[in-house]
């Protein structure tokens, strides 16, 4: 488990590669990937609405 030390120095490293003014639009642009990726997995996962509606108006089926 990482302890808040090994935070820190991680935080300080990718505050002096990146600099402050890159750090915001990193979390971003990560946040912005991020829900992509979570609307495509529930797209994905969701059945299909065609099949949906198409028993909704076939009753014989």
């Amino acid at each position: 488990m990482i302890g808040w030390t090994e935070y820190l120095v991680i935080f300080l490293v990718v505050l002096l590669l990146f600099g402050a003014k890159r750090i915001p639009e990193i979390a971003r642009s990560l946040g912005k990937a991020s829900r992509e990726f979570k609307n495509a997995r529930d797209e994905i996962s969701a059945p299909p609405r065609d099949a949906e509606d198409s028993d909704k108006q076939d009753p014989k089926a």
